[in-house]
């Protein structure tokens, strides 16, 4: 899993039908607590917002996650954090 923190969204007006009805997000990465200059699209399974830190499911699990196997998706915001220890 991977964790991030949302950075705006993107908006796709012509997408696979499968993929109606879900929201993408931009969303840079967090590696040590820290923000790094890694961005991913992310298929928003949670309703997470602009600023909020969020874990990111990649793969097979992104699909599951989203209960569409055959779906086009690598990374899925399956939760959002309400804080974090380090």
């Amino acid at each position: 899993m991977i964790i991030g923190r949302v950075y705006g969204s993107v908006v796709s007006t012509h997408k696979l039908e499968n993929l109606v009805g879900y929201k993408f997000m931009l969303v840079q990465c967090i590696e040590h607590g820290q923000l790094v200059d890694k961005f991913l699209v992310a298929v928003d399974a949670v309703g997470a917002g602009m600023g909020e830190d969020v874990i990111i499911t990649t793969g097979s699990s992104a699909r599951a996650a989203l209960g569409k196997a055959d779906a086009p998706v690598d990374a899925a915001i399956v939760g959002i954090l309400d804080e974090k220890q380090c």
